[in-house]
């Protein structure tokens, strides 16, 4: 009988603190539990992915009670923060790390080895390697010097979804992401406080909690521009919610300074919505997929306001650039692959490394 211990952050399945990465192993548990496998799920509570020396004692005791020989299925959040945890296991067990955004360009405590130091002892130890996109791959591979044939793509999958109607002007905007500054969204304010004569509306989904200074901030600057009334913050949603925001959204906007993939652009695609975006990491990916004839959005550099507001006024003045991406958001929306084709590629790697 086939068999994985999936270890994930214990919070995953906190509503006010939703992410793609929970939702991706949310899916992958399911999905992997459909297809006959016998999931044993280890819902690790920390401070992931800066630890506290208790959650990684925590951790170490989670794995030790892991029979010889078992197939482990790590979230990287944990795992590529704890390599003092995993790499003396490395040689009893069967680990199979699954990256959604690495974590080697973030900052060390002082004192601490380098989250880039930690990630790649962890990752080295590894049975082989899962990336949630082709540009996380990639900078694995440049980074760490991993083993091409151990390092292997999973994308994210999507449920289908109706095609959200739009509106002629294309003034109702929607941003899904945790309101912190690598979501971008001091870029993203500035941009809109330049298109103040415009006519729009901006909606924020995404939780509140995970930087409260930083969202203050925002806050204070949507005030000071004068945009209270057209920027609403609603918090994190889900279910019917969320998909209720989808459905009335024209496009969806995100300035994210870094991104593995961008599941929430390919969930605005399964409804045919437009994505103007950055090109941090991987969002050119999910949004362009690489086999569209054209790109069902517009992308920018991160970082820069005066360019994301210029791509935000082509959207709202030019109805003929709105009926074109619009098209090629439909267009992509029928490449998108399900949940399943993803389980069905981390099923093939945990096969593999048992053999």
């Amino acid at each position: 009988m086939r068999a994985v211990h999936v270890v994930v952050p214990a919070d995953i399945d906190d509503p006010g603190r939703p992410s793609g990465g929970n939702v991706y192993d949310r899916r992958v548990c399911a999905g992997l539990g459909d297809d006959g496998w016998v999931v044993h799920e280890v819902a690790v509570p920390g401070s992931w992915p800066r630890p506290a020396p208790r959650d990684l004692f925590g951790l170490a005791g989670d794995l030790a009670r892991i029979p010889d020989g078992a197939v482990v299925l790590l979230d990287g959040l944990v795992a590529s923060a704890a390599p003092d945890a995993l790499v003396p296991e490395s040689s009893r067990l069967r680990l199979v790390v699954l990256v959604h955004m690495p974590l080697g360009d973030r900052t060390a405590r002082s004192g601490e080895p380098t989250p880039a130091a930690r990630e790649r002892a962890v990752l080295t130890s590894a049975t082989a390697v899962l990336a949630t996109s082709a540009t996380t791959r990639a900078w694995l591979l440049d980074r760490y010097a991993l083993p091409p044939d151990r390092v292997h793509v999973a994308l994210p999958g999507v449920d289908r979804a109706a095609i959200a109607p739009g509106t002629c002007t294309g003034e109702s905007l929607l941003c899904v992401a945790t309101v912190t500054r690598a979501k971008g969204y001091d870029v993203l304010v500035a941009a809109l406080r330049s298109l103040a004569a415009v006519p729009w509306r901006c909606r924020v989904v995404g939780s509140l909690a995970r930087d409260p200074q930083f969202v203050d901030d925002v806050r204070a600057r949507v005030a000071e521009a004068g945009l209270g009334e057209r920027v609403r913050f609603s918090g994190p949603l889900s279910g019917a919610e969320l998909d209720t925001a989808y459905a009335e959204a024209d496009a969806l906007v995100l300035a994210s300074r870094a991104e593995s993939y961008g599941m929430v652009a390919v969930e605005a695609l399964a409804r045919g919505v437009p994505v103007i975006a950055t090109t941090a990491g991987g969002l050119p990916e999910a949004v362009g997929g690489g086999s569209v004839r054209r790109v069902p959005g517009l992308l920018v550099p991160p970082g820069d306001h005066l360019e994301l507001a210029a791509a935000l006024r082509r959207w709202l003045d030019e109805p003929e650039l709105r009926r074109r991406l619009r098209e090629a958001a439909r267009q992509r929306r029928d490449q998108l692959a399900p949940w399943s084709r993803t389980t069905d590629t981390i099923a093939r790697v945990l096969a593999e490394v048992t053999s």
